[in-house]
């Protein structure tokens, strides 16, 4: 797993197949953002068998095979699309590409899991829910910030037992690096095709207020955006935040960013703070500041309710059950990973708040 960006962000965990050998075939496509990694470790820690990947450069794709010798080059996308054998396809395409290319997938009658964010548009949106709603086939989402961090499923346990009563509140804080020049591909900076930050990396912090706070349904009451440091770069947005109050009374903030220092030994601090009726919540996922060693390392939670003050260290010790959920949703038709639902609303309020955002000079 790289630490220096998240561009690359790839955690492994431990094995824990939910099928047998060669019951869950997919395929990995449009390997143009590095969480494609992240995607095929998962499923196939949960059991998948990764038969073919195909991209239009090479180079990508002998990259891809150096990580993942099992898979075979496919000589273009459509073999993999009338492949009848495969069930998954796994893609981590543009961000304007995302939407079409999943209509594309579900209508070849395969399921997709697609990088975050899934869409850049409403109407690429809409016309997933109706692909989903009429196919049958489904429309997953890797909200890596919640599904592959250790901390962050412990969290969802907690809440769930009741540790912290009613969630009334989640603040987010999604600092990222941007690395050296050069270091971004070109569509990076072009607004049309990474959709805005709040688009982007903020579809992590919206998935998780829903997820943990339990609302349906919410409101965008502010946001911004801006362009404070990188000059060269005018359609980049390096920073956003926004607001939101929910269908059930609770409320979101959260910060985005690109202003990660180099002096940072990972490409982002960061936290997740969840206030309850009864306590609350903080993770710090990717690094804890100040410690070093395994003291210093992701994963920690620290926990206060009634009954005290507890720190968690959870590194390597809670795995990622999402991916061996999805498999297996895949093969019963279930929603126990994620419901469609759920996936399409994080989408459809990350576009809002980028819709809405107010420019800061």
């Amino acid at each position: 797993m790289s630490s220096s960006d998240g561009m690359n962000y790839a955690p492994k965990g431990k094995p824990a197949p939910v099928v047998k050998e060669g019951e869950f075939p997919f395929a990995a496509v449009a390997l143009d953002h590095g969480h494609i990694y992240g995607q095929c470790n998962g499923l196939l820690e949960a059991g998948g068998d990764l038969r073919f990947v195909y991209d239009p450069d090479p180079k990508k794709v002998e990259d891809f095979i150096k990580k993942f010798p099992q898979a075979k080059p496919a000589p273009s996308l459509e073999a993999i699309l009338d492949d009848p054998a495969i069930r998954l396809v796994a893609a981590a395409a543009i961000p304007c590409d995302r939407g079409p290319l999943g209509v594309r997938v579900l209508e070849a009658g395969k399921d997709y899991f697609t990088d975050k964010a899934p869409f850049t548009t409403l109407d690429q949106l809409e016309k997933a829910r109706e692909t989903t709603a009429r196919t049958g086939k489904k429309y997953m989402v890797y909200y890596s910030e919640r599904l592959h961090v250790e901390c962050a499923v412990a969290a969802g346990d907690l809440v769930a037992s009741g540790a912290i009563g009613r969630v009334l509140q989640v603040i987010g804080l999604g600092p990222h690096r941007h690395g050296a020049p050069g270091s971004r591909p070109g569509w990076f900076y072009e607004k049309a095709k990474y959709g805005g930050i709040l688009c982007d990396i903020g579809s992590h912090q919206i998935e998780q207020y829903l997820f943990y706070s339990g609302a349906q349904d919410a409101t965008v009451t502010e946001a911004a955006v801006a362009n404070y440091g990188h000059p060269d770069y005018p359609e980049l947005e390096d920073y956003g935040h926004a607001n939101l109050v929910g269908d059930n009374g609770t409320t979101n903030h959260f910060r985005v960013d690109w202003f990660t220092p180099d002096g940072l030994r990972t490409w982002g601090d960061g936290r997740t703070i969840l206030l309850g009726t009864k306590g609350y919540i903080e993770m710090r996922k990717y690094i804890d500041i100040g410690r070093e060693g395994e003291a210093g390392q992701g994963n920690q939670l620290f926990l206060v309710n009634q009954e005290g003050t507890k720190h968690l260290s959870l590194e390597g010790k809670v795995g990622y059950p999402f991916f061996g959920q999805l498999i297996l949703d895949c093969l019963n038709r279930t929603e126990t990973a994620m419901t469609q639902r759920h996936a399409f609303k994080a989408a459809e309020l990350c576009l809002k708040a980028q819709a809405v955002a107010r420019r800061l000079s």
